[in-house]
């Protein structure tokens, strides 16, 4: 795997990360970057060098590894959605003074101890569901009595 070549401080960090993950001890490290480059340092290498150190490090059992994306938020599922639709409806009725979406961060907060709507399990979001449902359902029966 090759790295964008205008990516130097990346290069290095690999550089110092495949060094760790195949357990070199500084003398060896150098020595090869020696023997590869006639430098014992990546700081003094080209992009050209950071490149050939990487493959050979490659050759030497090192694994670059990638990040895996984390999944989009959940912010537009039905339970999303549904939370915001009470949350809306309890604001028109006259109940929440803040209908933003940091009102209602704070709310679920209050809730669950989670920080965002989008953050909420199945079960946390069926909670705060079950919250604002008994408290449109108390709003409703004072308008009735």
């Amino acid at each position: 795997m090759t790295v964008k070549s205008d990516s130097k401080p990346r290069l290095i960090q690999l550089i110092h990360i495949a060094k760790s993950q195949l357990g070199m001890d500084d003398d060896t490290y150098r020595n090869m970057l020696k023997q590869l480059t006639q430098k014992d340092s990546t700081k003094l290498l080209t992009v050209g060098q950071l490149n050939r150190v990487v493959a050979h490090l490659q050759v030497l059992g090192f694994k670059i590894q990638t990040k895996h994306k984390q999944p989009a938020p959940k912010i537009f599922d039905p339970q999303s959605k549904k939370i915001r639709a009470l949350w809306l409806e309890l604001h028109r009725l006259g109940h929440i003074q803040d209908s933003s979406e940091a009102a209602l961060a704070a709310y679920v907060k209050r809730i669950t101890s989670i920080e965002s709507l989008a953050w909420l399990s199945t079960a946390q979001a069926s909670q705060v569901i079950e919250t604002l449902k008994n408290w449109l359902l108390r709003v409703e029966s004072k308008k009735t009595a």
